[in-house]
């Protein structure tokens, strides 16, 4: 795959995980740690995005150190440095609502489990293994309860785990989208989240907060919880693994997770000249800028 340049004066990278910046078997590529260094000399902040809360997301970056920025539970919530930038907590009136349509549809015979991401843990009320140990990979303080609505916590998302299909569930609990967004995160995740809570909006407001536009900003993702995200950013990526409806959202085409796409990107970013030397027009030698299919 041939990519297109990557420009210089770039000071943010925003990057999805499942099935974007994570390999094949879900862990963070060993080439990322280097990269991030570098980008923390160059002044780029290194942002990672997805629907895992922000204690996995802080866990998995553990060995980064500081400067990291986390954009957690699809948008909901933004952390720099354990300070929190921005977020978008769900009613209580809604929170209710939902948990009571999802409890129906498993009555109904619907293979479904529900977490509620708080932000100070997330908590399941079902506690059979196979429900369990879907969750477990994307909340590190993941608490079990007899009751979801009972813990005093701050609601940032409801995640709807399907067994057969998030798209399922998805039209069950359409009908909630009136006033909030009911968003397919996985084959057989579907988020429930408030009306604005998106990555798109969460980086709008962490370059809003540092001061970088979407020139300087480059995104990456996979899937259709990423489509606003990729908005926010003029240096756009789906990875060549993508959902149609991303690759059709996106600027240009990325390997896949398995082929480190998103380190061939960066690698490439960091292997430029520093914008002061080139001036604010210089890119990596190659094809011109431009939609890449």
């Amino acid at each position: 795959m041939e990519l297109p340049p990557v420009p210089a004066g770039i000071r943010l990278v925003v990057a999805d995980m499942d099935g974007t910046l994570l390999d094949e078997a879900g862990d963070v590529p060993d080439a990322l740690w280097p990269l991030l260094t570098r980008m923390r000399e160059r002044g780029i902040a290194f942002a990672p995005a997805s629907g895992r809360q922000y204690a996995t997301l802080r866990r998995q970056f553990d060995r980064a150190g500081d400067g990291m920025v986390f954009i957690a539970e699809n948008g909901s919530i933004v952390v720099r440095d354990e300070v929190e930038l921005s977020s978008r907590p769900l009613d209580r009136p809604f929170v209710e609502d939902a948990i009571g349509r999802v409890r129906a549809l498993a009555r109904s015979g619907r293979d479904v489990g529900v977490v509620l991401c708080g932000k100070s843990s997330a908590y399941i009320e079902r506690r059979d293994a196979a429900f369990v140990s879907q969750a477990e990979p994307y909340y590190a303080a993941l608490a079990t309860v007899d009751d979801v609505l009972a813990p005093q916590d701050e609601v940032l998302k409801i995640a709807v785990f399907d067994f057969e299909s998030s798209a399922l569930t998805a039209q069950a609990l359409a009908p909630l989208g009136a006033d909030h967004r009911v968003v397919i995160s996985g084959h057989h995740w579907v988020d429930l989240m408030a009306d604005r809570a998106n990555k798109g909006n969460a980086v709008r407001s962490l370059q809003a907060a540092m001061g970088i536009g979407p020139a300087e900003t480059i995104a990456f993702g996979d899937y259709l919880n990423d489509v606003e995200m990729l908005a926010a950013a003029e240096h756009s990526y789906a990875m060549a693994n993508a959902h149609p409806d991303v690759l059709a959202a996106a600027r240009h085409v990325a390997p896949s997770n398995a082929d480190q796409g998103v380190i061939t990107v960066l690698s490439a970013l960091l292997d430029s000249p520093l914008p002061d030397s080139t001036g604010p027009d210089s890119t990596v030698p190659g094809r011109a800028p431009g939609r890449d299919r």
